[in-house]
């Protein structure tokens, strides 16, 4: 008797013991799948175009692979720097995602005015249902920016400029009124510069390219040239510039008419 009870505690033991060990190889696997896979996400920035399109920077990248080669065939053919087409493409298109780019082709903004025969749609954008142009192809469109700067007498003195010169262009963009935006030609730089878009303007003249990491990393001594407002740089965020101007950042956003905390490098923020 004695020895059926031992044998029947010594089996309960053991069940006992099988059923609370913890399964520690699997818990170490689990642990290092879910680290690794953290590890390879790769978070993309997000940028705001014009057109009100929200895009990521993967997006502006298959952009620029997709239509290099008709800005620098646009280049070849009408001496306008393919770094200002492509940049005017991305910002006024969203990257191709923008509701005019989708319902009508048009990836640069262009409106309809008197000249204008073919097809048109209604788009609101400084004032409300505005005629744009309609084109049947993206390529259409491109061609019609080059022809509309080229045909226009108020933007004749672009072309007397340097054609690796984008900071003269996007400026002279701006001050002929291709675009009512004070910042527009700091949005063009910064996509020109971000995604080194002037390697294709080296390109087409037979130039090395030699890529400027500095410029995509604008210092904010350089900004400080319009008193009272900061250029964004590379890593900053609205947390990050309301500590060094020592604001809240609801009061930056107030200040600054921002929706979101969404933020472009080379925007000028006004801080005080």
């Amino acid at each position: 008797m004695f020895k059926k009870s031992l044998l029947l505690w010594i089996i309960l033991m053991l069940v006992s013991c099988h059923t609370t060990k913890s399964p520690i190889g699997s818990t170490k696997n689990n642990s290092y799948s879910s680290k690794n896979k953290k590890t390879n996400q790769k978070k993309d920035e997000v940028i705001v175009s014009s057109s009100r399109t929200t895009v990521t920077n993967s997006v502006v990248s298959n952009y620029v692979l997709q239509y290099k080669d008709v800005a620098m065939s646009n280049m070849k053919n009408y001496g306008i720097p393919a770094s200002i087409i492509l940049a005017q493409g991305i910002l006024e298109s969203g990257a191709g995602r923008g509701e005019l780019a989708m319902s009508a082709n048009n990836h640069f903004g262009i409106k309809c005015h008197s000249d204008w025969t073919g097809d048109s749609v209604k788009h609101d954008d400084d004032e409300k249902q505005e005629c744009f142009r309609k084109y049947n192809k993206v390529a259409e469109s491109y061609r019609d920016h080059a022809l509309f700067l080229k045909g226009k007498t108020r933007y004749a003195s672009l072309f007397e400029l340097d054609k690796d010169d984008y900071e003269a262009w996007a400026r002279g963009l701006r001050k002929a009124g291709y675009a009512t935006d004070p910042s527009y030609p700091e949005k063009l730089i910064s996509y020109i510069e971000r995604y080194d878009l002037a390697q294709y303007d080296a390109q087409v003249l037979g130039k090395k390219y030699v890529a400027n990491e500095n410029k995509s990393e604008r210092i904010s001594s350089v900004s400080s040239r319009s008193e009272g407002y900061y250029e964004v740089q590379k890593g900053d965020t609205l947390y990050s510039i309301s500590k060094k101007y020592n604001l809240l950042v609801e009061d930056l956003k107030q200040k600054n008419k921002l929706s979101d905390n969404t933020l472009y490098i080379g925007q000028k923020l006004k801080v005080n």
